[in-house]
């Protein structure tokens, strides 16, 4: 644990050691965050999701800064089905502690694969689209939107919720519990799930309370048999004289009902069955089409991630054959080797070397490449050092100080042995003003040739410089 003032690590005091702040209830709460964030983890690893969630987000409300309740807080709203919700976690945590940071790892998986980013932000887009459905009275669209978000995120507990609720209000209630058997599966503590799989428990119960209708009471009658048979006749009802007028009617009355009956009956019958494969048929087009749709754009972003590569391997390519590629560099200090052995111009020869350690790095180049540019510049830089040190010592005593400086530095830079350079660029730096400088030029003589003229001097006239200036001092 650190201090939040100065963030010097805490020790087992109620006050910080290094700048004094009392940490007592700061203290106090860390532990309740990193307790909060114990039970969440319990929690989610019995799959109560719902309690784990509320834990790390009371874990966060005392300490914000708390990395690893944040990072599992995003794992178990992704858990949830909750991807943006998750993502947004991710960042947020990666923003707070951009060091080693395993919330790096989640979204870049996400990332990585765009058709199923693509298929995550579809999910939200047809789930938002069920629920203005519901809102403007289509549930049977709803019902069909809902069931395409769950072919593309099964572990969306709000869709099931929502899908369960729409089969109570059909009263369909087995398919209501097999959702809601699902959300159990995935948040086996979820307030919402289990107040809906009371009702439908509910509901699918056989009510034992309700008594059976009491038999009514015969009417008195009157049996006797005839033959094999018992006939029983009402004493109360009295037998009508028919006619055959009377039952030609009644012929046509009952043929009239039984028509009627069977076209208010059979007929809405069998239009809601035909409505019903019309249904079935349009959603299994449109869950295919859908997954046409997110095969076509997983294929997409391969294409994609191909073009980018393609790309990449003629960077690469133009980096080793373009203009200034490296078998053009290679091509470069060739030629250069080749003119400093036919014409001997050592100053041609620094010039190219030059222009090839500004165009590449050469310590990153082949081992082979390496030898040939550090060969060359062996044979051409004492010869250099000593052209740059006459010319250095000529505007030395001409008393042109700063020509002398830019002289001698090339000097020194082509022969770093060169102590005669050295010593007098550290006399033009003195003689200019610059004594920091001056001073720094003088140690380095003294410590490259410690047993020599040069080296002893140069240590003399340092160390007056520094008697002189003692905020030179080391």
């Amino acid at each position: 644990m650190f201090c939040y003032n100065c963030g010097c690590r805490l020790s087992g005091h109620d006050f910080c050691t290094s700048c004094g702040a009392d940490v007592a209830l700061y203290k106090k709460v860390i532990h309740v965050s990193n307790m909060y964030y114990n039970e969440g983890l319990e929690k989610a690893s019995v799959r109560d999701l719902s309690g784990a969630v509320a834990s790390l987000r009371r874990s966060l409300m005392f300490d914000k800064s708390n990395i690893k309740a944040r990072n599992l807080l995003g794992l178990v709203y992704f858990e949830m089905g909750e991807v943006v919700t998750a993502l947004s976690q991710w960042v947020i945590s990666k923003n707070m502690s951009p060091g080693k940071n395993i919330a790096d790892e989640y979204i870049e998986k996400l990332q990585y694969n765009s058709a199923r980013l693509d298929t995550f932000s579809q999910t939200i887009k047809k789930f938002n689209r069920a629920v203005a459905l519901c809102s403007q009275d289509s549930r049977d669209l709803a019902v069909i939107q809902l069931k395409k978000v769950l072919s593309l995120n099964p572990r969306f507990i709000r869709a099931h919720q929502l899908l369960a609720l729409l089969y109570m209000e059909r009263e369909d209630w087995e398919k209501a519990e097999r959702e809601l058997r699902k959300c159990m599966d995935i948040d086996r503590n979820n307030v919402q799930t289990l107040r809906y799989l009371r009702e439908v428990e509910l509901m699918l119960m056989p009510d034992e309370t309700v008594r059976q209708p009491a038999k009514r009471r015969k009417d008195e009658s009157i049996r006797y048999q005839s033959e094999n048979e018992i006939i029983i006749q009402p004493t109360a009802i009295k037998e009508p004289r028919r006619s055959g007028v009377g039952t030609l009617l009644n012929l046509g009355i009952g043929l009239v009902i039984g028509l009627a009956a069977a076209y208010f009956l059979l007929v809405p019958a069998a239009q809601a069955e035909v409505r019903n494969e019309d249904q079935q048929v349009i959603t299994r087009i449109s869950n295919e089409s859908d997954v046409k749709t997110a095969r076509i754009q997983e294929l997409e972003g391969q294409v994609s991630g191909l073009d980018q590569e393609m790309t990449g391997l003629r960077q690469q390519i133009e980096g080793y054959v373009g203009t200034d590629g490296t078998l053009q560099t290679i091509d470069s200090l060739l030629q250069a080797a080749a003119d400093y052995t036919e014409t001997k111009d050592v100053f041609a020869a620094a010039a190219s070397l030059e222009a090839i350690s500004q165009r590449v790095d050469v310590g990153a180049m082949s081992e082979g490449f390496q030898r040939l540019y550090q060969a060359i510049m062996g044979a051409v830089g004492p010869e250099l050092s000593s052209a740059y040190y006459t010319q250095g010592t000529a505007s030395y005593w001409a008393h042109d100080y700063a020509a002398a400086i830019e002289t001698l530095k090339q000097a020194v830079r082509y022969d770093a042995g060169n102590a005669d350079a050295l010593f007098y660029l550290g006399e033009a730096y003195r003689h200019n003003g610059d004594t920091a400088d001056a001073v720094a030029t003088y140690s380095r003589v003294a410590e490259l040739f410690p047993n020599t003229n040069r080296g002893r001097t140069a240590g003399q006239y340092r160390d007056n410089l520094i008697r002189n200036n003692p905020e030179l001092a080391q």
